[in-house]
């Protein structure tokens, strides 16, 4: 962070009643945003730092508003200064489903409170959650997003390369997948809905417990993906007994909904994500020199692998088969020791 942001930020605290509190950083995250802690005595507060040149921070603030309106806990908004890229937000604490999780408490509470969210969410009228001015998740992100997997992950596991007739017919084979992914309703998808990103609010009662800290990519979409973001997580391994409960809990809400359809959306969108987390996670390495993520490729790749075992996934399980054999479903190997 350069010198005149740190004076930016001090002059944006000053300007919201907070000059002179303390700082400590307390995350940072896939994208530019940064966050600190400000305290002064007994007050906390978080800072989002979000340079706008890189980071626009105008979708955070329409969709927490939005969830709020709606009785959800996303932080409140103590002070704004988008031009600048800077908010002050309610501080929500430390217990994060993570850390939680890390600590020994039981998972089974936790993915039932986030289920239970998502049902509320999804049982509104869509006029109702999603606000005016929201994108939509259309096959243009939708290809966009698996194009990642061709655009990053592939070149970096693939000494060769890839034909261009094989990437044309991986298109070909998503574009004829969509359709089987929409056989479910649209709702507002938070998009990164997992256990990251949700923390444990003491003192409130049934969904509201369920603090919301990551939204701003938030889309109207398939009611399949948050469920698949939570219990497909690319950053953890959710037991499969626990991932089936919860999605047998989700379906008991909607009797509506044809399971089959249910579960079929599900494994597409749950195999784009993958590709695309793939794609991503190579990205933050050899664009941004963050070299984390790719510890996840296993899991990323037993998750796509069960995913392309659907009967609605044969061209694509094919297609993997033939073009990425088992050898190359790697972690990619750092191109400077190459």
């Amino acid at each position: 962070m350069t010198g005149n942001r740190t004076h930016m930020i001090e002059d944006f605290l000053a300007s919201a009643g907070w000059a002179g509190a303390d700082h400590a950083t307390l995350a940072e995250d896939a994208s530019f945003r940064r966050y600190e802690r400000v305290t002064r005595g007994a007050e906390r507060a978080v800072l989002m730092d979000a340079p706008p040149d890189r980071e626009d921070v105008a979708p955070f603030l329409l969709i927490a508003r939005a969830l709020r309106e709606n009785g959800y806990s996303a932080p409140a908004i103590l002070a704004e200064d988008p031009a600048h890229g800077f908010l002050l937000l309610e501080d929500f604490g430390d217990d994060t489903f993570t850390r939680l999780l890390d600590s020994g408490v039981a998972a089974a509470g936790l993915y039932r409170l986030a289920i239970d969210l998502l049902v509320d969410i999804h049982s509104r009228n869509p006029a109702q959650i999603i606000p005016q001015g929201i994108a939509t998740y259309d096959d243009d992100l939708f290809m966009t997003e698996v194009g990642l997997f061709l655009d990053w992950y592939l070149p970096a596991v693939l000494p060769d390369g890839l034909m261009v007739d094989a990437a044309q017919e991986f298109r070909s084979i998503w574009l004829r997948l969509l359709p089987g992914m929409r056989n479910v309703p649209d709702t507002l998808v938070l998009r990164d809905f997992h256990v990251d990103n949700l923390i444990h609010l003491k003192g409130r009662e049934g969904v509201a417990a369920c603090g919301l800290l990551d939204f701003q990519d938030a889309v109207k979409g398939p009611v399949t993906y948050d469920v698949i973001s939570l219990l497909e997580d690319a950053r953890r391994d959710v037991p499969d007994d626990l991932a089936t409960r919860m999605r047998e809990r989700y379906l008991s809400d909607f009797p509506q909904q044809d399971p089959a359809e249910f579960g079929r959306s599900c494994a597409i969108l749950g195999a784009q994500r993958h590709c695309k987390v793939l794609g991503i996670f190579t990205r933050l390495r050899d664009r941004d020199g963050k070299n984390g993520y790719l510890r996840h490729v296993p899991r990323l790749w037993r998750l796509l692998e069960r995913a392309a075992g659907h009967p609605a996934m044969t061209e694509l399980r094919a297609w993997l088969d033939e073009h990425v054999p088992a050898d190359r479903r790697i972690v990619p190997p750092d191109r400077k020791a190459s």
